[in-house]
């Protein structure tokens, strides 16, 4: 007798979420320990403590405590990317669309639990990530610009890819002001429109100047 071919399906479904659910739960569980103790003080004993797993079944999901640390990347890229589906309406001025991407990453960092970022961050840089990740945020902001490139609203020859480097190099450094103390209060959300509203003037056209007030 043949098997019902709906069968395998469903329970392939059911592995996969039950998979899902068991990572997240150890992920859950290392950031937590992170913010809690630090990323250097924290070993994999203590998540699985934590997370109420045997010790094979941390590695059963990352291959090393350092996962974590891209995951944790990844996920706010992802996070970053999806608010900006959810928020962006067609025909954004370029000041707008800027700023809209600005907030997206102001509202990444508020949602993470007090005292996590900077250390995330801390073994963010340590692990050469900066570095070897796709630059997402860069491309993001790379992208509005060659928007307006394509509209007329920013002067010939201002190369798109150098400006969305530019502003995401500019987002990393008020980060990690904002993680040291440096910047108080509503500081971070004051300081990237600061500095949208910094950059404009020397990149858009003169004809479009009123646009980017």
């Amino acid at each position: 007798m043949s098997a019902d071919p709906s069968v395998a399906p469903v329970a392939t479904g059911r592995r996969e979420r039950n998979k899902q659910r068991m990572r997240a739960r150890i992920f859950s569980a290392a950031l937590s320990l992170f913010a809690e103790k630090g990323f250097e003080q924290t070993k994999v004993d203590d998540i699985t403590e934590r997370a109420d797993v045997a010790r094979g079944t941390f590695f059963n999901h990352f291959q090393h405590k350092e996962e974590l640390v891209t995951t944790w990347s990844s996920r706010r890229q992802s996070r970053f990317e999806e608010k900006l589906r959810q928020s962006t309406p067609a025909n954004d001025d370029l000041r707008v669309a800027l700023r809209r991407c600005m907030t997206a990453l102001v509202e990444i960092n508020e949602e993470e639990e007090p005292g996590l970022n900077r250390v995330m961050l801390t073994s963010w840089v340590r692990a050469g990530l900066p570095i070897t990740e796709p630059p997402r945020a860069a491309e993001v902001f790379a992208n509005v610009i060659r928007t307006g490139v394509e509209e007329g609203r920013i002067k010939p020859g201002v190369d798109p890819i150098q400006v969305g480097y530019l502003l995401r190099d500019a987002y990393l450094g008020a980060l990690f002001r904002w993680c040291r103390g440096d910047l108080k209060g509503d500081g971070l959300a004051t300081e990237l429109q600061n500095i949208v509203d910094f950059l404009l003037p020397s990149i858009v056209n003169d004809t479009s100047a009123d646009d980017a007030k």
